[in-house]
């Protein structure tokens, strides 16, 4: 258990240097963890779940600053085939590049979809899909 305890300096140094909102709130608990905190008073300080900080804390004391990374999504594959996604961003691309009266909006992207494929998204959905793009 100990190879994996940092200083206080060098986690203060790290939380710093982190870009990613997440990761820092997983140092900031180890290293109030390391400070002496109750992990109650952690997740009350960061407002977070205990258990969020229990599981943080577990991560780090057995696996160290590793076990805190983000493990990759994979999510759940998309409903449209590969040519259909490649039809949808011609089709928005057309769209929004001929700048004409009106905008194209979720909600054509959604109808267009349901016309050409005979597939219902949500609209929050539509909105990850054009993200993706």
């Amino acid at each position: 258990m100990d190879s994996f305890c940092h200083d206080n300096t060098t986690l203060a140094k790290l939380i710093r240097k982190e870009k990613n909102a997440r990761m820092k709130l997983k140092l900031l608990a180890v290293l109030h963890f390391q400070d002496g905190k109750s992990r109650y008073q952690i997740a009350d300080f960061l407002k977070v779940s205990r258990t969020s900080v229990n599981r943080w804390i577990s991560l780090y004391l057995s696996s160290g600053l590793e076990g805190l990374k983000d493990k990759p999504h994979c999510g759940r594959p998309s409903t449209l085939s590969h040519d259909q996604l490649l039809q949808l961003k011609r089709y928005i691309d057309n769209k929004s590049n001929r700048g004409g009266k009106g905008k194209l909006t979720g909600g054509d992207i959604q109808l267009y979809i349901e016309k050409q494929f005979g597939v219902k998204y949500e609209i929050s959905s539509v909105y990850k899909l054009i993200d993706r793009f």
